[in-house]
């Protein structure tokens, strides 16, 4: 929501543009010659192949490191969100300094990970950049430029309401992200309901009745046996079969 993605997609169009003879919307440029650009941008899932979205982004990652080259412009938005803290931290921090010390390409690595920003002075030809903000109170201004230096915080819960997120949530995100942050137990909030409150009727079960043709298929079902095809198609078959009853 910063524009950081935007930023790192522009300057691929731009060299693009440059390398073909063609003008470009900036007073003055200077590009080195690109043999390839690679993307990592973006999240999405191969349900059909079986991969979740951690998995495709690692499969471009590998792509990526495999083929690119001193020459190559690289663009990395975010590596390592689909998994654990640390699992993703180390990923990120291992795959920047595969691309600065073995590939040399020349590379845009945006992350949320604060911790890489230390590569600043670990690696040489790293140098950190962050989208400026400014602050008022509660509320955020995404200044849209770039300015050199790194950020020890990200803006998530700000955006998070930006995008409408119900106020109680937002307030209790606050909450447990400053216990966090202060290294204390986060505690959990459990509301009881009113003792006038109603008592709901249990939900029916959708396999409550005796005879069902729908039951018997999945219980016969073998699931690990199954292509992810082969399942949705079940699936499909199944819901037919249980309109009909």
């Amino acid at each position: 929501m910063a524009g950081k993605s935007t930023y790192m997609r522009q300057i691929a169009l731009l060299t693009i543009m440059a390398q073909m003879g063609s003008f470009i919307p900036a007073k003055s440029a200077t590009f080195g010659i690109v043999d390839r650009i690679f993307t990592r941008v973006g999240a999405s899932d191969d349900l059909v192949g079986g991969k979740s979205t951690f998995a495709v982004e690692m499969t471009e990652v590998a792509r990526i490191l495999n083929n690119a080259t001193g020459s190559s412009l690289v663009i990395l938005d975010e590596i390592g969100r689909g998994t654990s803290t640390f699992d993703g931290l180390a990923i990120a921090w291992s795959v920047v300094e595969h691309c600065s010390q073995k590939i040399k390409a020349k590379t845009l690595f945006a992350t949320h990970y604060h911790e890489l920003t230390a590569l600043e002075d670990k690696l040489p030809g790293v140098h950190n950049f962050s989208i400026a903000v400014k602050t008022r109170g509660d509320d955020i201004t995404f200044l849209r430029k770039i300015i050199p230096g790194g950020t020890d915080r990200s803006y998530g819960i700000e955006v998070a309401k930006l995008s409408g997120v119900t106020d109680s949530v937002i307030r209790r995100a606050k909450e447990i992200l400053s216990e966090i942050e202060n290294g204390g137990t986060v505690s959990v909030k459990a509301k009881t309901a009113p003792k006038s409150a109603p008592q709901e009727e249990p939900q029916m079960s959708l396999f409550s009745f005796a005879g069902s043709e729908v039951l018997d298929e999945l219980k016969k079902l073998d699931v690990t046996t199954l292509s992810p095809i082969e399942a949705m198609n079940v699936l499909y078959q199944l819901q037919q079969k249980a309109k009909n009853e």
